[in-house]
């Protein structure tokens, strides 16, 4: 997994976190991987396997012999899609993050879209896609508008949808936020925190390539009460200031 201490660092990595995505692997790299040669610019992608109980690791484990481009990493225990997205994180290389669901309801075209936000808000560290028309169950989408109504008002953050695993960010700023189990939910909140710039973008949803969400009811609405209160509290003691050279 290190890379030699000779290479050169590509432009961006595409960070994908999966548990149990057997079905989703070859799919979503398929679709990625010309996605991302289309950009014109150095890349890699790395998977964090967080302990997946079915053929994952051995999908990801075939599939690299396909994709050059392709860093696989995997959790010996679960640890939860926060964690692996940090481990995915410190093992990237390149200058900017793309954030990507391992179930294919992220459009790889959209990816393009994002880049082009950044080069018009060079203020921006965090570009976030939210979601239209999206495609989840009735009561997934009920519970995620309740949720982010809650969040919005707690936080005053102005994000729309949190939801949405498609994000660029460049990879300094992403080292600079705090890390905790379920912080990937509050990456904009957190990001205004330390004082960096935020953009959004209607992006578009897709029903999973295949599987089962991992995520229900009790661990989306009612774990992220709790989460709440601990970044509400985050919040209102931030550890950065307002700084200005003097030649």
């Amino acid at each position: 997994m290190p890379p030699s201490a000779t290479a050169v660092p590509p432009k961006y990595s595409v960070v994908i976190t999966v548990y149990n995505e057997e079905g989703n692997i070859e799919p979503v790299l398929a679709e990625l991987h010309p996605a991302l040669e289309r950009l014109g610019e150095t890349f890699e992608i790395v998977y964090c396997d967080d302990a997946s109980t079915d053929a994952t690791a051995a999908r990801l484990r075939a599939a690299r012999a396909r994709y050059p481009s392709l860093r696989v990493v995997r959790h010996m225990r679960n640890g939860g899609k926060s964690k692996a997205l940090w481990t995915a994180v410190d093992c990237a290389r390149g200058e900017w993050l793309i954030m990507l669901d391992g179930d294919g309801q992220n459009d790889p075209q959209d990816i393009r879209r994002l880049l082009a936000v950044r080069d018009e808000r060079p203020d921006a560290a965090l570009i976030a896609g939210t979601r239209r028309r999206r495609q989840d169950s009735a009561l997934k989408r009920l519970s995620s508008r309740v949720a982010n109504w809650v969040r919005r008002a707690a936080l005053k953050d102005e994000t729309p949808d949190t939801g949405c695993g498609l994000k660029l960010c460049r990879r300094d700023a992403f080292l600079r936020l705090p890390r905790f189990d379920h912080s990937h939910r509050f990456l904009p909140a957190l990001a205004r925190r330390e004082g960096l710039g935020v953009a959004f973008l209607e992006v578009n949803d897709r029903p999973r390539l295949s599987g089962q969400s991992k995520y229900g009811l009790g661990n989306r609405l009612f774990t992220g009460i709790v989460d709440l209160a601990g970044v509400y509290w985050l919040m209102r003691r931030p550890t950065r200031s307002a700084i200005e050279y003097e030649e």
